[in-house]
């Protein structure tokens, strides 16, 4: 099983496969946001990476970082990425002081929209 380290909040250890969204959620209770329900529609579930970062990036992720210019490095969208290996990150996007009343839409075991993947640049 991957292990996921969180910046102040410890290291866990995720079904591999599963969603990072869906990980910080379940595995790690935290209180990420994924405003869009995962759909690569919003930057809402945003983490930073400093160890780990997968090499691969989806279509959908690399339009909308670039559509919402977003371009600190390391900066992903954990709706986008599986837990295929060890994994830290950086919680940018939380429940916690956004004003919003929940953390979002249900997000699908399965990333979405159907994922067309490319190297990361």
């Amino acid at each position: 099983m991957p292990k996921l380290t969180i910046e102040g909040l410890g290291e866990f250890e995720v079904p591999a496969g599963k969603r990072l969204t869906q990980a910080l959620v379940d595995e790690a209770g935290t209180d990420q946001l994924h405003a869009c329900g995962g759909q690569s529609k919003c930057t809402s579930c945003r983490v930073q990476f400093f160890d780990g970062e997968p090499a691969r990036i989806t279509e959908a992720e690399k339009e909308t970082l670039r559509v919402r210019e977003v371009t600190e490095t390391g900066v992903r969208l954990s709706c986008q990425i599986t837990c295929d290996q060890d994994m830290t990150v950086r919680l940018i996007s939380r429940l916690e002081g956004s004003g919003r009343a929940d953390q979002g839409s249900p997000v699908s075991d399965h990333i979405e929209p159907s994922p067309v993947w490319t190297d990361r640049e």
